[in-house]
């Protein structure tokens, strides 16, 4: 019997580059995208395995629901919470509608199709989980000389990072992985539907990005970061985290003492 895999986004960019790349590894795939051309090429480009179309729209509470519907019903192996959406801009300029939309997709979205996968993961001892997030994450102390801004959508993939931690914490020894995986510019459609032009900008290719996930799951990696090269930067973040963490006290802190 396949393995299966869902995949959100599946039809562009790094979500198209996980379908192609689990397929040719003989996943069955649910392939969940907006476009039904991009996911009837996809079906099309796979053959030899079984690939099921499911437009959604994952912005949406309807496009959640019937996604995570499939999802629990399922017997899924690998759940990679790619979907995204393109609003990059400062809070007060971003419309509330775009705004929900962001929130939908990266949270609320990752969050019940990862609860719905649970259930049968947890009966059978094994299974993935990889949510899609990005070294943005890491950019909430940046200057405001750091452009653009984007609040919500930097929030949006802290979320992923510290959702996907503290979930690895949870499963301990039930046999499922997961990854919070962080790229950086990945040469995808993404930057382009915002208007922005970063062909003069190096980038990563979807490839890659998926090369350095499936790698880091055979690694034992909770938190992939593809660009990353000096791995002790993320181990001295997270040591930070920690020691912050543990650093709190019932007292009041004497900077905030009269």
């Amino acid at each position: 019997m396949s393995s299966l895999a869902l995949v959100t986004g599946a039809t562009s960019g790094i979500g198209r580059a996980f379908a192609d790349r689990l397929a040719s590894d003989g996943y069955d795939l649910i392939a969940v995208g907006r476009d039904t051309a991009r996911l009837d090429d996809l079906v099309a480009a796979h053959s030899h395995v079984a690939v099921r179309p499911l437009a959604a729209d994952l912005s949406t509470p309807e496009g959640i629901a019937t996604v995570a519907a499939v999802a629990s019903e399922e017997p899924v192996d690998m759940l990679i919470n790619n979907a995204g959406v393109a609003h990059y801009m400062p809070l007060a300029d971003l419309p509330p509608h775009k705004a929900s939309e962001v929130i939908n997709v990266k949270i609320l979205a990752a969050t019940q199709l990862a609860r719905a996968v649970l259930g049968g993961m947890l009966q059978r001892r094994s299974g993935t989980i990889i949510n899609v997030s990005g070294m943005i994450a890491f950019s909430g102390p940046a200057p405001s000389s750091v452009m653009p801004r984007r609040a919500v959508y930097g929030g949006a993939l802290a979320y992923l990072l510290a959702f996907s931690q503290l979930l690895r914490a949870e499963l301990e020894g039930t046999g499922i992985r997961v990854q919070a995986l962080l790229p950086g510019v990945v040469a995808t459609e993404f930057h382009t539907r915002q208007g922005m032009d970063l062909s003069a900008v190096p980038r990563m290719s979807p490839d890659d990005v998926v090369t350095a996930s499936l790698r880091g799951l055979e690694l034992g990696e909770t938190v992939t970061a593809p660009g990353v090269e000096d791995t002790s930067l993320l181990d001295a973040v997270f040591a930070a985290d920690l020691a912050a963490f543990g650093g709190q006290s019932p007292e009041l802190a004497s900077r905030y003492r009269r």
